[in-house]
């Protein structure tokens, strides 16, 4: 398995913009498949992107799309998460997660995950 350490997080206004890393321990992290989830009070998780071990190809929830922006650095063993134009409903606690499979929105196939890390968008 893959440890994973997200950092990033904070209070950001309605509208505001912040940029979520996490950095992951291990030789083989560019053969993980790599996701985002989060989870606000009282929630179920959910997820939120995931990348292939390349970059090539991405999937992101609805409530998302077109506002936040999943990437990778191979070289750095490190996958980012840029959210735009936030709003109140993004807060959340936010986990990334590793699989060594095909991207899957699905949080039971991932393998190993974070500590999260707190957003929280005020209005």
């Amino acid at each position: 398995q893959v440890q994973l350490a997200e950092s990033g997080g904070g209070l950001v206004q309605a509208g505001g913009s912040l940029r979520l890393s996490c950095a992951a321990s291990g030789r083989t992290f560019s053969s993980y498949t790599m996701g985002w989830f989060r989870q606000a009070p009282g929630k179920e998780r959910e997820f939120v992107a995931t990348i292939t071990w390349s970059g090539g190809s991405t999937l992101y929830a609805d409530s998302v799309k077109g506002r936040f922006t999943i990437s990778r650095d191979n070289t750095k063993s490190t996958v980012y998460l840029q959210m735009n134009s936030l709003k109140p409903e993004d807060t959340a606690v936010y986990y990334c997660a590793a699989r060594r499979a095909f991207i899957s929105a699905s949080s039971r196939e991932y393998d190993s995950w974070g500590q999260g890390t707190q957003v929280t968008v005020s209005s």
